[in-house]
């Protein structure tokens, strides 16, 4: 094994990966997973009965689409900041209530990955041609950096879809905070969270049947292979999912299924596992609405309104700065 100041990395996946397998416990960024094939997997997942975040969050912006839109304009327009973007399905419920009201304003969708931006730039030119667009591509936290330039009328920042779910606590409120820092007293966000439910119904979101949820995680391993050379046999590897209710953290981990060594040859590493060894890929925070006041008020934002569905297994809430 290399020492990592002997090492020079061609990419931030490179880096991160080296970090990822050469740390205890063993640990892959989630946000690599978002490759072409990647993509294309969370669309699947996105359709898949079991997983409600996506059916709950559109029947809710479809409901309300009036009110939020409503609670969007401005007399003198706004720019409509989505952060990580996607294919835009939900978006565009609010997009059309907002193109037929005849509200000004531009639509900046905001993504990790550029093939997705691209592929929601075409359909909107194709279903809602009245939409100005302009697509950035991004992390969220450099993205962030970028937000406040947009200083010349209201900023209305979305982020559907519980994707803070994939941040720890404290990283929450460091991601809130850098956007509270970046709105003016009339700007607002509007954030989808996941709430916490029965455990065995956010267990089957992640741990579909199908095998999607699998092979979107085991995509990591592919990447790695991939562009980095490596020779993960994906099929040594156990997909597993846990959900601590007490905490509302769901988390994914790939764990290997034996003793096994792993050469990532553009890493110039050898990976070693013991039988049922774990590699952490994903988390995904559950909410209730003491823990999104409590991030909020940590974040120096305050709760304004709150939608949710009938059953409050998923909300939408506006924020602004206190």
């Amino acid at each position: 094994m290399k020492n990592p100041t002997e090492t020079m990395f061609e990419t931030a996946f490179a880096e991160d990966t080296y970090k990822g397998l050469t740390t205890y416990p063993k640990y892959l960024l989630s946000k690599y997973i978002y490759d072409k094939n990647g993509d294309k997997l969370f669309q699947k997942i996105m359709e898949m009965p079991e997983y409600y975040l996506t059916s709950c969050e559109y029947d809710i912006l479809k409901l309300n689409a009036e009110s939020i839109s409503k609670s969007f304009s401005s007399d003198s327009g706004f720019d409509l900041i989505e952060l990580g973007a996607g294919d835009g399905k939900k978006t565009k419920i609010l997009l059309k209530e907002l193109i037929s009201k005849k509200f000004h304003f531009d639509y900046l969708p905001i993504d990790i990955s550029r093939n997705v931006l691209e592929e929601l730039e075409e359909s909107l030119k194709k279903e809602i041609p009245e939409v100005n667009v302009n697509i950035q591509e991004g992390t969220y936290f450099k993205t962030l950096e970028k937000l406040s330039e947009y200083n010349t009328r209201k900023k209305v920042i979305i982020f559907l879809g519980s994707n803070i779910g994939n941040l720890s606590h404290k990283e929450a409120v460091e991601f809130l905070e850098n956007i509270a820092q970046a709105m003016s007293e009339d700007d607002m966000l509007f954030m989808g969270f996941d709430q916490k439910k029965n455990p065995q119904t956010i267990l089957d979101a992640y741990n579909d049947p199908a095998g999607i949820t699998e092979e979107f995680n085991k995509n990591l391993l592919v990447r790695i292979n991939r562009e980095l050379e490596g020779d993960f046999d994906t099929d040594k590897f156990l997909h597993w999912e846990s959900y601590d209710p007490e905490t509302g953290t769901a988390k994914s981990f790939l764990v290997s299924k034996e003793k096994q060594t792993v050469k990532i040859k553009k890493l110039g590493l050898d990976i070693n596992f013991d039988a049922w060894e774990s590699i952490h890929t994903e988390i995904s925070q559950k909410y209730d609405d003491s823990i999104v006041h409590w991030l909020a008020d940590e974040a120096g934002l305050k709760v304004e309104k709150s939608f949710g569905d009938k059953e409050d297994c998923y909300k939408n809430y506006i924020f602004r700065r206190k």
